[in-house]
């Protein structure tokens, strides 16, 4: 009770004073602890409105993400009361003894757990898949194409080749770029040409708000790409799991999940064989630096906005199926540069809907036309424009070591 009306004090500060960052957060994290995550994300926002760039409260908004994407079990009922027990005046009251110290002693044994049963908790989902899409699917990306097959595929569909001239396959692999140019379609693609399966992870997979938990999770999401080897274990969002620690000082638990990132991808007895591991960011400078040393994701390739052959596999791809008249699609191709992939999908989306809101006024089905794509391509822009903002001034002022050499020949070629 006291606890509850600890809260309710600050929730009245808090609307005496709603300006006040870390009042919010000890509100949001009184409120996570009580299992009330809407609540707490709702001040979370709130602090990140007023400070976008606090440490903290990014950290308590992916972990109260986290907690509220899992699935949460009912409340079971409340079991009834029983009737109150009389005893001696001055006697000792053996059961108020036994709750206090309930929450410390744990039971000896654990009975009527089914063989393979974690008994520490759920664990965590072998959501493990084969694709069956490859990198012919993918249309258009000749150079990264080449580039995977030189570096990765290959030397993994030629072992005993790759071993003759001391080359291994250790080591992990980095796409970066603007989002929604299919680096996530590119991982799937890659683990179908090996004939591996998949396994996609994503933040929600990993963050937990329990001390430890986090740690445990990505150990066992590790075990689960072992157990299923060969294996393609695919991290999108790598920025969120695996950060600067630097940027971390606030928060103890992040740091010992970018540690446990570390030592699983590290792998010094040799568990990973058979476990090739892919990244995907949109920002790969806010990536640990630690994460990008030899034995861990030690390659990276750029993902670009499609060029032109795959701007016009996409665009034929969502406008399949849809009544079309007198479409010029090599004019809608050069039409959307630095469009992504998402960007074609809007406007092929945009479009039709143009056509079709004609058609319900009318009465009669009127096919897509050049016109709708022509107004569409007036109102939707490509939304790559940001990243290549931020991208130009890390590719000018922090290349030292190299990495961005093709974003900065891309950058050249392209005059931005």
């Amino acid at each position: 009770m006291a606890d509850d009306a600890v809260l309710s004090e600050l929730l009245v500060a808090v609307n005496a004073s709603p300006d006040v960052v870390p009042l919010r957060l000890q509100v949001a994290g009184l409120l996570a602890d009580r299992g009330r995550y809407t609540e707490a994300l709702t001040h979370c926002t709130a602090a990140l409105q007023h400070d976008p760039g606090n440490a903290e409260a990014l950290t308590m908004l992916q972990l109260v993400s986290a907690a509220l994407a899992r699935p949460q079990d009912p409340e079971p009922p409340a079991p009834e009361t029983p009737a109150p027990v009389s005893r001696p005046k001055d006697a000792f009251d053996w059961s108020a003894a036994e709750e206090q110290v309930a929450d410390l002693v744990e039971p000896a044994f654990v009975q009527d757990q089914p063989p393979g049963t974690d008994p520490v908790g759920p664990g965590v989902d072998e959501d493990v898949e084969r694709p069956a899409v490859r990198l012919d699917d993918v249309g258009g990306m000749t150079e990264v194409k080449q580039r995977l097959e030189l570096a990765v595929l290959g030397p993994m569909r030629n072992p005993e080749l790759a071993r003759a001239f001391g080359k291994t396959i250790r080591g992990g692999l980095l796409l970066y770029g603007p989002p929604g140019c299919g680096k996530t379609f590119l991982a799937r693609a890659v683990a179908g040409e090996l004939g591996a399966r998949f396994y996609p992870v994503g933040l929600s997979d990993v963050l937990d708000m329990y001390v430890g938990a986090s740690e445990r999770n990505l150990k066992e999401i590790f075990d689960v790409a072992r157990r299923n080897a060969p294996c393609v274990l695919f991290f999108d969002e790598i920025d969120a799991i695996g950060q600067k620690r630097s940027q971390l000082r606030h928060s103890s638990s992040m740091r010992n999940t970018v540690n446990q990132l570390l030592t699983e991808l590290d792998s010094v007895h040799g568990d990973n064989k058979g476990v090739f591991v892919l990244g995907a960011t949109n920002h790969p400078w806010d990536v640990d630096s630690a994460l990008r040393r030899p034995g861990r994701f030690d390659r990276m390739l750029l993902v670009l906005p499609p060029d032109p052959p795959a701007r016009d596999a996409i665009l034929r791809y969502h406008l399949r199926d849809r009544p079309l008249s007198g479409i010029d699609l090599q004019a809608v191709v050069r039409s959307t540069a630095d469009f992504s992939g998402a960007d074609l999908a809007h406007l092929c989306e945009s479009a039709t809907e143009r056509a079709l809101a004609e058609s319900i006024a009318t009465g009669s089905v009127r096919p897509v036309t050049m016109s709708d794509l022509q107004a569409a391509l007036r109102e939707v822009r490509p939304s790559t424009g940001p990243w290549f903002a931020t991208a130009r001034n890390v590719a000018t002022f922090a290349n030292s070591d190299g990495s961005y050499d093709d974003l900065v020949g891309y950058l050249r070629a392209r005059k931005r």
